[in-house]
């Protein structure tokens, strides 16, 4: 009887809970927890290169809200037949439906720009802050078990997720327990956060070679998990959209992080992509010394 009850993970008992009038949904909840854990990460980070952790939240909430205004755009472009007769639910991001490349590429562009515009060592700022980023994703990706969403395909290996039957696809009825890719995606992007940590105490990689190494990192196993997922509506040669674009960006990312990386161990100096010195290769302390000194001459 107990080897029965462990041989799958559960469906979660509710989705939310109640207080007072309100209904607190566990998907976005876990996101909120992600996002929280991803400020604190970037903020030590960057405090630690000398930086004022001020700073750099700004440049995060920018961010986070231009990735979630991506991703939700993203996933509406590709599944606009779901909201027809009901367009308000594009709104209700709650209920599940966010493109995680949209949500990247909108967030990051506007964080780059921000700090910018700040006038930040925008390759130092990257570097602080995206380990956040897989390690947000961790935690979000448990708002997929509470949805009872983004499952993979059927099979009874011990660790399978037991979903009910209101969520199954149409084809899958007849199948009880699926592959539990959120719970590997997971696990993957603390494997993702725990490499861009250990890289970085190295001191080996050239300033704003993080992110290359994040994305190469996380769209392979993306790209893996693609090819056991049952919610795509779209399918080339039997890959996914997200196949393609994930081993687009494995190869772009990848191919980038080589050539980069082969250019400093050359001997070019750190900084920019055109491998002259530039303030995006200053330390945390040597920009707030350089900022110190600019906000006394004006004054």
């Amino acid at each position: 009887m107990i080897s029965n009850l462990l041989a799958y993970i559960p469906p979660p008992p509710t989705n939310g809970f109640h207080i007072g009038p309100l209904f607190f949904h566990f998907y976005g909840l876990a996101i909120a927890i992600g996002v929280l854990l991803a400020f604190w990460l970037a903020r030590r980070r960057w405090q630690e290169t000398g930086g004022n952790p001020a700073d750099i939240e700004v440049a995060g909430i920018w961010a986070v809200v231009a990735g979630f205004i991506g991703g939700r755009l993203g996933y509406v472009s590709t599944h606009s037949g779901d909201f027809h007769g009901r367009w308000i639910h594009v709104l209700f991001i709650w209920e599940g439906g966010l493109a995680l490349y949209g949500g990247l590429t909108l967030g990051i562009l506007t964080g780059i720009f921000v700090a910018y515009r700040r006038g930040l060592p925008v390759l130092l700022a990257l570097d602080a802050a995206i380990p956040g980023i897989p390690l947000a994703q961790a935690f979000g990706r448990w708002g997929n078990y509470f949805n009872q969403e983004l499952f993979g395909t059927p099979t009874t290996v011990p660790w399978a997720l037991r979903v009910d039957p209101a969520h199954r696809p149409a084809k899958y009825q007849a199948f009880s327990t699926f592959h539990p890719t959120f719970l590997y995606e997971s696990v993957w992007d603390l494997i993702i956060v725990g490499t861009l940590l250990w890289l970085s105490a190295r001191h080996k990689l050239r300033t704003g070679s993080i992110v290359l190494c994040y994305l190469a990192m996380y769209a392979f196993g993306r790209f893996l998990l693609e090819l056991i997922r049952t919610d795509t509506t779209y399918r080339l040669f039997g890959l996914s959209r997200n196949a393609y674009v994930s081993l687009a960006v494995v190869l772009g990312a990848g191919g980038w992080l080589y050539l980069r990386e082969r250019r400093g161990a050359a001997g070019e100096p750190p900084g920019g992509d055109d491998g002259a010195p530039t303030e995006a290769g200053l330390t945390g302390a040597d920009h707030a010394q350089k900022m110190g000194r600019e906000t006394t001459t004006e004054t």
